[in-house]
C-alpha cells in the first residue's frame, strides 16, 4: 500500500528536485534542437508543469498504467522511459521508444506500461477508462493514471469517460493539468463553469484540487488519491492548477497573453519555489544543485549523441507495424453432415455465446445489448446466461464505450463492441480512426488492439436517411483495420471467433436485411477463414462482385441472366479490407467482364476502388469496361418505393450485365 504522506528526508527532496530539473533541462534542449530543425512537427513543452509528472508518477507501481497527452515528455521520463530513447524518438530515429513512428506527441513504452501520448485532445480518456475496465473485470489491483489538459473537459469524451468510470467503479486516476489555456483560449473564455473539479464531481467522481506548482502538495495528493482508488476501486479526479511558461507549441506566437503574466508565474514556478524552500531550510546546498545540473547535462548530452548516431528506418519498412505480421489460422471445424434450421440473427447470437464460453476474456458491450436484448435482438437472452458484467449495457456514449473497448483490448481482454447502427459509429470515429487503427503503428508495434466492433448497416427497413447508411466502404479506406461483411449463415456464425483471434481491430458489418434470413446450417458450424473471398456461383461470361446484403440480389440476378443464356460468376467479397485481389483477378481474367454491386454511394465507393484495381491489374484481358451498380447519390428516402429505387436491385444488376455484354 502506498504511504499517505511524503517522507521529506534529504534523499527524497533531492530526487524531487532532480526529477523536475531533469524534465526542464531536457525540454530546453529539445527547444534548441527544434530551432536547428533536428526535431520537427509539433513540439509541446511542459515548462512550468514539471511538479505534476514528478510528483505523481513515482507514486505508481510497476503494474500501474500511464496514459498521457501530447505534452508528455515529462511523463515518459518520470515513468522510466530512457532519455536516450525519448530523444531518438524526437529525432524520428529507429532507436526511438516508438521506433521513430510516433514522434514528440506519441511516445510509447510497453516495458514501463506507458501507453503513450495522444495528439487528440481528450482522446486518451476513453483508452484509460478501458485499461481500467480490464483490470476491474479481472480483479487486478492496478491503477491507470490518465493525464490531460483542462481543454479536454470541453470534449464529449471527457464527460463520457467520467460517467463510465463512476458508473462502473473503475480504478482510474484522472489528472487534469489545468494550465489555464486550451492552446490560446483562456479558461474563462471557453467554459461557463471554470471550476474543473466540479465537472468531475457532477458525475459522482471523487474530485480534489491541488496547487500544481507545489511538488510536495502534488505528491501528497497523489498518495491520498491512489490510496483511495486501491481501497475502494473507484476513480479519483485530481485537478492540478498550474501554468505553462512556454507557448502551446513551438509554432505559437503567444499573442493571447501578456509577457508580464508569464513572468509573474515564472517567479513562482515549481522548480524555483521548491529549490528556494530547500535552500532556505538547509535541506540542500548550492553545490548539490550544481551537481544535479551537471548530472542532468551529462545525461542530456548522452541522449543527444545517441539520437544523432541513431539510424533511419529504411523506406522498405514503410508498412511495418501497420498490422501484426500475421494472424493465427482459423480453426475451421469439420462438418458433421447434419443440418439444423437457423437464422442470420441466431447464427450471430450463437457466435457470441460460443466465443464467451470458449474464452473468459471475451465480453460484449454496447447500447441495450443486455436487458433489452439488442436493438435487433441479436443478444437476447445472453445476459441471463453470462451476467451483466460480461453482457455489459453502456450509456449512449459511442466514443466513450468504443474507446473503453479499445483500451480493454490493449490490456489483454477480447471485447466485442456493438454499435447499434453504422451511422452511430460516426460518433466513435475518432476512437476507431485515431486510436484503434493507429496504435500499433505509432507505438512501433508495441501495442496491438485486438477489439471486434460489430454494427448493423444498410437500407431496406424504411428508416430514412439517418439510419440507412452503408458506410463500410469508408472504413475499408483506413489502414490498420480489418473490415468484414458476413452475408451467409455460415459467415455470420463463424467470422466472429476468427476475428477475436486477430491481434488487430476487426470491424464486422451486419446488413439489417439479413437478420431474418433463414436457412440450414451444419450443426458443427464454427470458425471460418476470413482472409478469402468466396465464389458463391461459378460462371464463365461475367464476374459479379458484391458483399453483404447485396449477395442474394446478385445471386437472383445471376439466375435471371442464366435464363437469357448469360452465365454469371458471383463473388462474395466477405473481407472488404484487405481485399482478396487474387480471387477477383483470377475470375475477371477468365470471364473478361466485371460488374460490381455495392450499396454504398457511387462516388468514392468501394466499388470504385475495386474497379481501379481491376483496371490496374487485368485491364488487357478485359472485353468491356468495368460496370458498377451502386446506391443513388441521394440520402436514403423514407417511402418504400423510393428507398428501393435508391439502392441496388435485381433489375438494375441484370441491366448492367446485359449492357456490358452488348445485349442491353
Amino acid at each position: 500500500m502506498t504511504a499517505k504522506k511524503p517522507k521529506l528526508d534529504h534523499a527524497h527532496v533531492r530526487r524531487l528536485l532532480q526529477d523536475m530539473i531533469r524534465i526542464r533541462r531536457f525540454e530546453d534542449k529539445c527547444a534548441e534542437l527544434y530551432t536547428q530543425e533536428k526535431i520537427r512537427g509539433f513540439l509541446h513543452l511542459y515548462d512550468g508543469e514539471e511538479a505534476i509528472a514528478a510528483g505523481i508518477i513515482p507514486c505508481l507501481t510497476a503494474e500501474d498504467r500511464v496514459v498521457a497527452t501530447y505534452r508528455e515528455h515529462g511523463h515518459a521520463l518520470m515513468r522510466g522511459v530512457s532519455m536516450s530513447s525519448v530523444m531518438a524518438e524526437m529525432y524520428g530515429k529507429a532507436e526511438g521508444c516508438s521506433g521513430g513512428r510516433g514522434g514528440s506527441m506519441h511516445l510509447f513504452d510497453a516495458a514501463t506500461n506507458f501507453y503513450g501520448g495522444n495528439a487528440i485532445v481528450g482522446g486518451g480518456l476513453p483508452l484509460a477508462t478501458g485499461l481500467a475496465l480490464a483490470d476491474h473485470m479481472r480483479g487486478d489491483r492496478a491503477v491507470t493514471a490518465c493525464f490531460f489538459g483542462e481543454g479536454a473537459v470541453a470534449e464529449g469524451e471527457f464527460h463520457e469517460s467520467m460517467n463510465l468510470a463512476a458508473l462502473w467503479q473503475l480504478p482510474v486516476l484522472f489528472v487534469c493539468e489545468n494550465n489555464g489555456y486550451a492552446m490560446g483560449t483562456a479558461l474563462e473564455r471557453s467554459e461557463s463553469e471554470t471550476d474543473i473539479s466540479a465537472k468531475a464531481a457532477a458525475y459522482g467522481v471523487e474530485a480534489r484540487v491541488v496547487d500544481g506548482m507545489d511538488i510536495v502538495a502534488v505528491e501528497a495528493a497523489a498518495m491520498h488519491a491512489l490510496d483511495h482508488i486501491r481501497t475502494t476501486g473507484q476513480p479519483v479526479f485530481l485537478e492540478c492548477r498550474t501554468y505553462r511558461f512556454r507557448p502551446h507549441s513551438m509554432f505559437d506566437a503567444q499573442l493571447y497573453r501578456d509577457k508580464d503574466e508569464v513572468e509573474t508565474w515564472r517567479a513562482k514556478g515549481p522548480i524555483v519555489r521548491f529549490q528556494t524552500w530547500l535552500l532556505v531550510n538547509g535541506l540542500i546546498h548550492e553545490d548539490e544543485i550544481a551537481a544535479i545540473e551537471a548530472e542532468v547535462a551529462a545525461e542530456i548530452d548522452e541522449a543527444v549523441a545517441f539520437a544523432e548516431a541513431g539510424t533511419w528506418e529504411p523506406v522498405e519498412t514503410l508498412t511495418k507495424d501497420v498490422m501484426a505480421p500475421s494472424a493465427p489460422p482459423a480453426e475451421v471445424t469439420a462438418p458433421s453432415g447434419t443440418l439444423v434450421d437457423t437464422t442470420y440473427r441466431e447464427a450471430v447470437r450463437a457466435a457470441i455465446s460460443d466465443a464467451m464460453t470458449r474464452d473468459e476474456r471475451v465480453f460484449l458491450m454496447g447500447e441495450d445489448v443486455g436487458a433489452y436484448g439488442g436493438c435487433y435482438a441479436v443478444s437476447k437472452g445472453l445476459m441471463e446466461t453470462f451476467g451483466p458484467d460480461r453482457i455489459r449495457d453502456t450509456p449512449l456514449s459511442e466514443s466513450g464505450f468504443t474507446g473503453a473497448g479499445i483500451g480493454a483490448a490493449c490490456a489483454g481482454m477480447r471485447p466485442i463492441v456493438e454499435l447499434m447502427t453504422v451511422n452511430f459509429s460516426l460518433l466513435a470515429l475518432d476512437q476507431i480512426l485515431n486510436t484503434a487503427a493507429t496504435l500499433r503503428h505509432m507505438s512501433g508495434g508495441q501495442f496491438g488492439v485486438p477489439v471486434v466492433i460489430r454494427m448493423a448497416t444498410g437500407a431496406g427497413k424504411q428508416l430514412a436517411a439517418q439510419h440507412s447508411h452503408s458506410l463500410e466502404g469508408w472504413y475499408a479506406h483506413i489502414p490498420g483495420l480489418k473490415v468484414l461483411a458476413p452475408a451467409t449463415l455460415e459467415d455470420a456464425r463463424g467470422m466472429l471467433w476468427t476475428a477475436l483471434q486477430d491481434p488487430d481491430p476487426v470491424l464486422i458489418f451486419e446488413n439489417v436485411m439479413l437478420y431474418n434470413r433463414a436457412g440450414k446450417i451444419d450443426e458443427n458450424a464454427g470458425p471460418v477463414d476470413i482472409s478469402k473471398a468466396a465464389i458463391r456461383r461459378p460462371g464463365k461470361d461475367v464476374t459479379l462482385i458484391t458483399y453483404g446484403g447485396s449477395l442474394y440480389k446478385t445471386l437472383d440476378a445471376a439466375e435471371a441472366l442464366a435464363n437469357d443464356g448469360i452465365d454469371a460468376e458471383v463473388i462474395d467479397l466477405r473481407s472488404l479490407r484487405p481485399l482478396d485481389d487474387a480471387t477477383i483477378m483470377t475470375s475477371v481474367a477468365r470471364t473478361r467482364r466485371a460488374i460490381i454491386v455495392d450499396e454504398g454511394w457511387r462516388s468514392g465507393s468501394l466499388a470504385a476502388e475495386i474497379s481501379a484495381r481491376i483496371t490496374e491489374q487485368v485491364f488487357w484481358t478485359m472485353d468491356a469496361p468495368v460496370g458498377r451498380v451502386c446506391a443513388a447519390e441521394v440520402p436514403i428516402p423514407y417511402p418504400k418505393h423510393l428507398e428501393d429505387a435508391s439502392i441496388p436491385q435485381v433489375p438494375a444488376i441484370v441491366a448492367a450485365v446485359k449492357a456490358t455484354m452488348g445485349r442491353g
